[in-house]
């Protein structure tokens, strides 16, 4: 069929093809049970370059990359800001995988679409550490340790326009999450819990603090919800914990209770997989990747992995 008189021609080639459909999720491109079937994707970064892997089933999973992303790929990302973008901390799918929220210690933080590569949203954020997305489109960061005046803080964003809305100080500051169940955002520092309300989307954004609790050591760093739970994964510079966010409890890991170092954690909300960063030697970062149900290690040579989150 030809297209109408005045309309562009929809035909694509059988590349263009295969790139759009390599550019979607899984759940997108397969049925939930083939994608659950055969292969699980997984967003990982530390370095320049946030890459997602296809992963396989098993303790020792094959992978392969379907996606990668550095800021030079954004054209609404200036020149000036890619450098920030030099040692990637957090990626974390939203829109069912369909845009990406990065975060990176340099100090920026951007929301990349995945089929397209463009940054809807991209903002200077000293040593970031962390971001999520909020109701009323808004974007929160976490600006970790500076001896600029800028960091050591919580701050929140207008997506449409970049603006600065609210901000409250938080050493440290190295975990975010939205509770959509109760209303809250919860954000870890360097030595405290907390959760906010951050006001409707509609009206006023205003931080306000209704609840927290002291870490039993300091070093807060990975924060994360357990899929079906009211769970929350803690982890610090030693130890990492559980916190249950209707008893308010907080207490020692189940599993990795003593493990150090424990730079991410993710559980995939449909099979219940883990997936975990420990950092190795005197770095920051690991070359290998950490599953348990099954237990299973992937050794990528030569990365700088981080963080690692399930799409």
């Amino acid at each position: 069929m030809k297209p109408e008189k005045g309309l562009p021609s929809m035909t694509m080639t059988r590349r263009d093809a295969l790139q759009t459909m390599a550019a979607l999720p899984l759940s997108a491109r397969l049925s939930p049970g083939a994608a659950q079937a055969r292969e699980a994707e997984l967003i990982v970064c530390g370095w320049d370059e946030v890459f997602i892997l296809a992963l396989g089933e098993g303790a020792a999973p094959a992978q392969r990359q379907v996606w990668s992303w550095r800021a030079a790929d954004s054209p609404e990302i200036p020149a000036d800001m890619h450098a920030l973008f030099r040692t990637t901390d957090d990626c974390k799918p939203v829109d069912g995988g369909r845009r990406i929220l990065i975060s990176s210690s340099g100090g920026a933080i951007a929301l990349v679409d995945r089929e397209s590569r463009r940054a809807s949203f991209f903002a200077r954020v000293t040593n970031a550490h962390s971001v999520e997305m909020l109701p009323g489109g808004r974007i929160a960061a976490a600006a970790s340790v500076s001896t600029a005046g800028t960091g050591d803080r919580l701050v929140i964003f207008e997506a449409a326009t970049r603006q600065e809305l609210a901000s409250d100080a938080l050493r440290s500051a190295h975990g975010l999450l939205w509770d959509d169940a109760r209303g809250v955002l919860w954000a870890l520092g360097g030595d405290v819990l907390r959760a906010y309300t951050v006001g409707s989307g509609g009206g006023p954004t205003r931080l306000a603090r209704t609840f927290e609790i002291a870490l039993p050591e300091k070093g807060g760093h990975d924060l994360v919800a357990i899929p079906g739970t009211s769970r929350l994964f803690v982890s610090t510079v030693r130890r990492c914990f559980s916190f249950d966010r209707d008893r308010r409890e907080l207490s020692p890991h189940d599993v990795l209770g003593e493990r150090q170092n424990i730079k991410s954690y993710s559980v995939h909300p449909r099979t219940g997989r883990i997936v975990y960063i420990q950092s190795e030697g005197e770095n920051w970062w690991a070359e290998h990747l950490h599953f348990q149900r099954p237990d299973g290690t992937l050794r990528l040579p030569g990365e700088h992995l981080y963080k690692a989150r399930w799409a």
